[in-house]
């Protein structure tokens, strides 16, 4: 009998033990616990680049479906996303608030160059991730100075010198007109078309004409890019003055091979209000699926994103690419707290977001993957060029693979 009671002893004290020594390796910082992590963003739901506020709306809608399902090893996700009007002053603001007052684990995919430009050294300082900004500037990738920042999409540089390169591929007599907003996001794109053009940048670029955010309307510019005789357009704009620069451009009846950043690619949102005639033609390039494109119905893929909207988001305007934008993100993001395991430690949140090899959201074009490393906080680096044509937007050409930095 004594031996089976110790026995019994001995097996409760092991389990006492296992038990602690599992609560012990649960590692926190403020915002986690065992029963939820804080999210924490900021978006422009009013103000000149509020298109892009439905991209707060999906990630909130996809952590609800994770929530649904469990949330991440167990743990739910609160999101708590604040409007900034794409304002300077609000985003130090509402990023104050998230940090000092709701206490957030981490922000997330907060949007915008010049927005997110003002809080980034309070963030590092605070050592509070600043994860997959919503925003392509080079400078996300700079993990020495910057450890605690790290960006999403392919930087502005990047697909710059991939439109570089097929500017001069496919125009070799190109006189071309760069129209840019005037911010980090417009001169990172005209810093990497010149970084491909090198000693020939001043005799093939013709005209360089900046905008500011705050005008009402852009259409004396393109007048007088269309006066230069540029027989090349490149529109680095924000999806609004996007769409008023495609619809003046058909106006004036110019046709210049028309190149326009991926930012304001959105079918629902820049190329419907611009009119799908004058958008005919215009050349971009992508690593997103278009939830609206015939291509993608048999892909597994697209079928989870459209089960998602249907369910989440129903009534949802599918030819918006900040959806599967959104989508991809919130998945990225999902998948780097599940590798954070129980160790949700803001370190580790960071050394888990630059440890993705291969991941393949659901909603990128087949071949292009998530890659990150200790000294590469750029997650994607790779596009395809495609052209708008018949109300959709056609890839072509291979996936071209380009190295940031510089």
């Amino acid at each position: 009998m004594n031996k089976k009671l110790s026995l019994l002893a001995a097996a409760t004290a092991l389990t006492l033990l296992t038990t602690q020594g599992a609560y012990a390796q649960k590692k926190y910082d403020t915002g986690a616990s065992d029963a939820e992590i804080k999210i924490g963003n900021v978006e422009a739901y009013s103000g000149p680049a509020s298109a892009y506020g439905i991209i707060g709306k999906t990630e909130d809608a996809y952590f609800k479906m994770i929530n649904d399902q469990g949330g991440i090893n167990g743990r739910k996700i609160n999101f708590i996303s604040y409007d900034d009007g794409y304002s300077p002053p609000k985003t130090v603001e509402q990023v104050r608030k998230l940090i000092e007052s709701d206490e957030v684990f981490l922000v997330f995919n907060a949007l915008g160059t010049p927005t997110q430009t003002a809080v980034q050294k309070y963030h590092n300082a605070k050592k509070v991730p600043q994860l997959f900004l919503a925003t392509g500037a080079s400078k996300w990738n700079d993990p020495k100075a910057f450890p605690w920042t790290m960006g999403f999409q392919p930087s502005y540089r990047v697909e710059a010198r991939i439109f570089a390169k097929y500017i001069m591929k496919a125009k070799p007599d190109a006189k071309v007109a760069i129209f840019y907003a005037n911010d980090d996001f417009g001169k990172d794109y005209v810093a990497g078309i010149k970084e491909i053009f090198g000693e020939k940048a001043s005799s093939l670029i013709v005209a360089e004409e900046s905008y500011e955010t705050t005008e009402p309307s852009i259409d004396s510019h393109i007048v007088k890019l269309k006066g230069t005789g540029a027989n090349v357009f490149v529109n680095i704009a924000t999806p609004k003055f996007a769409a008023q620069a495609i619809k003046k451009i058909a106006e004036l009846e110019w046709k210049p091979m028309h190149v326009m950043t991926d930012v304001s690619i959105s079918i629902g949102a820049v190329m419907q209000p611009a009119g799908l005639q004058a958008s005919e033609g215009v050349l971009s390039a992508g690593y997103l699926k278009d939830a609206a494109d015939p291509q993608w119905k048999d892909d597994e893929g697209m079928k989870k994103f459209l089960a998602f909207v249907n369910k989440y988001m129903p009534g949802a305007d599918i030819t918006d690419t900040n959806l599967v934008y959104g989508y991809a993100a919130a998945q990225t993001l999902v998948q780097t707290l599940k590798q954070c395991g129980d160790d949700l430690t803001r370190e580790n949140v960071m050394k888990q977001a630059a440890s993705l090899k291969d991941f393949a959201p659901d909603t990128l074009i087949p071949g292009i993957k998530i890659n990150t490393g200790s000294g590469d906080f750029a997650p994607i680096e790779q596009l395809k060029m495609m052209q708008f044509k018949g109300g959709k937007w056609d890839l072509f050409g291979d996936i071209i693979s380009a190295e940031t930095g510089g």
